[in-house]
């Protein structure tokens, strides 16, 4: 089982009135999961495995794609209180398709042996130009694959 490990540090106001992180900011995490996953870092050395868009959002040279994200579903398992230490997020692929890819996560306070949070994207990969979805570039692909393994099961459907 190979994932993606991304710590992510919360901020004072992503509280809400009840004292622990928002639903809203949540996702805002798992966004900012997703752009240190998959975005370049200006030191090459420095970016991880999975990274493939430059700043130009280009990968490997190509025109520039737009990762749009198609659907969002997070299913809330126990409430993030705020704490100096990050957050672990875990994300992997469930499943790579022609233009698009389910990417899975969950999400665990430090400490804590359960998840706090488990939630699945699906990303279509479209044209700039165009706005029209594209064959996930084969870069990709090659980068994410070792990343591929079984989805989210929520459990409160």
């Amino acid at each position: 089982m190979t994932r993606i490990h991304l710590p992510i540090y919360l901020r004072w106001g992503d509280q809400d009135a009840f004292g622990h992180v928002n639903n809203v900011t949540l996702l805002q995490h798992l966004e900012e999961a997703r752009v240190r996953a998959f975005w370049l870092h200006e030191q090459r050395s420095q970016s991880l495995p999975t990274a493939v868009f430059d700043e130009g959002l280009r990968i490997d040279g190509s025109a520039p794609v737009l990762p749009l994200i198609a659907r969002n579903e997070v299913e809330y398992l126990a409430p993030i209180p705020y704490r100096q230490a990050p957050l672990e997020v875990q994300m992997w692929f469930a499943r790579l398709g022609g233009s698009s890819a389910e990417l899975c996560y969950e999400v665990f306070v430090p400490g804590d042996a359960a998840p706090s949070a488990r939630a699945a994207t699906t990303l279509v990969m479209v044209s700039e130009e165009t706005m029209r979805p594209v064959r996930l570039p084969a870069l990709a692909r090659r980068a994410w694959e070792p990343y591929v393994e079984e989805p989210i099961r929520f459990t409160r459907r």
